[in-house]
């Protein structure tokens, strides 16, 4: 036990106080924006972007690139969900109705995922340069070698992409998306030594759950009215 808890605590004696501060300030706004996203309030947006701008910082530190370029998606998804969101609001100006996705819409996450996970795998091809600053000297050592991570990391990443953008479509599939990234998050995020980003995941987990149940009794609801 005492191991595990050393394991843990290891990481944040080599980080800066700002780090620190950084995590827990990102990690607090993605559980407060999870939780608009299952009461479906538009808030979600505004902090969900405070979130993922801190989390691109502190993920290309931790030298997730994957997770890095997610953060940057998420900050452009959260644009447009916001808009398109607005023009769908109720009559309380602040939720919106969902609905199930598609086949075709499907379609358009399969293939979401599939571009996502070879775009992934190309900035880890790139990793040399990457790593010492976008110097194109260290071009010739880029190469195919890849570490289990990595392919966790694209995964994860195609997951999420997909979750964000059916969820901006205002779609309940998208909390079946959340929660299989949550299950790989949570002891990615311990094992890179970032726990208190890993306690996240496992709160959005939480909530992933009682928003998927809240959003499909909302679809029943209205299926009741009509």
């Amino acid at each position: 036990m005492n191991d595990f808890i050393d394991f843990i605590i290891a990481p944040y004696k080599t980080y800066s106080t700002l780090n620190i501060i950084l995590e827990i300030i990102a990690t607090l706004f993605g559980i407060i924006s999870v939780y608009y996203t299952y009461k479906r309030n538009i808030l979600v947006y505004p902090t969900t972007i405070i979130s993922t701008f801190i989390f691109i910082y502190l993920f290309f530190n931790w030298g997730l690139y994957g997770e890095t370029i997610i953060n940057f998606y998420y900050t452009s998804m959260a644009i447009y969900g916001w808009i398109l969101w607005q023009k769908n609001l109720e009559v309380d100006h602040k939720h919106v109705d969902v609905s199930w996705a598609t086949k075709k819409e499907y379609l358009y996450a399969t293939l979401l995922f599939a571009l996502s996970f070879i775009f992934i795998l190309t900035i880890y091809y790139f990793r040399p340069v990457i790593q010492n600053g976008f110097d194109l000297n260290y071009l010739a050592q880029s190469k195919f070698h890849y570490t289990k991570i990595d392919f966790v990391d694209a995964t994860t990443t195609a997951v999420f992409l997909i979750g964000m953008w059916m969820m901006a479509r205002r779609k309940i599939d998208n909390w079946y998306f959340w929660i299989i990234g949550d299950l790989v998050m949570i002891p990615l995020m311990i094992y890179k030594g970032a726990v208190i980003t890993s306690v996240q995941y496992i709160v959005l987990l939480i909530l992933s759950f009682i928003g998927l149940i809240d959003w499909i009794k909302s679809v029943k609801e209205i299926s009741k009215k009509q």
